[in-house]
């Protein structure tokens, strides 16, 4: 979490109506769907953000549209959908605006964005760092597995 203040008045936007979904592409592993619905979680949690649902392009649910009417449900007007995707490309284009559209005919009047993707970011380039720098002293000994690697035995070089 970064030290920005809520999405609120000062964006025009009322965060109490303001719903966010985050969705990424979704895969037949469960547990990398579940990875994605607990960092969402988290990130509700400490972003303080009262309305955020996780979303799953395809292959999982939820949906784009559940999420998005799970955030009709809690009062939102406007539902914001940040693709959790490092760039942009066909899903990005044309299938995440196609399935929020679908979602948003369903509620007459709730608006909605689908913003731009995680990539290129400046701070995107500080968490690649910050994940090789981890890696390679985990390699040398110097510091334990990341959460992600941790149990796998994945990360050493070879």
């Amino acid at each position: 979490m970064t030290d920005r203040a809520p999405l609120g008045a000062a964006d025009g936007f009322d965060p109490a109506t303001t719903g966010l979904v985050l969705v990424d592409h979704g895969s037949r592993r469960v547990a990398s769907n579940q990875l994605h619905e607990q960092t969402v979680r988290a990130w509700r949690e400490s972003a303080g953000y009262p309305i955020v649902e996780p979303a799953h392009m395809e292959l999982a649910e939820p949906s784009i549209g559940a999420a998005f009417d799970a955030c009709v449900a809690q009062g939102a007007t406007t539902v914001v959908i940040q693709p959790y995707f490092l760039g942009p490309g066909r899903h990005w284009d044309r299938d995440i605006p196609e399935l929020a559209a679908e979602a948003a005919a369903r509620h007459p009047g709730v608006r909605f964005l689908v913003t731009a993707p995680l990539g290129p970011h400046p701070l995107l380039m500080e968490i690649v760092e910050d994940r090789v720098r981890q890696c390679l002293r985990h390699a040398n000994g110097e510091s334990p597995e990341c959460e992600l690697c941790a149990g796998t035995g994945r990360c050493h070089l070879q």
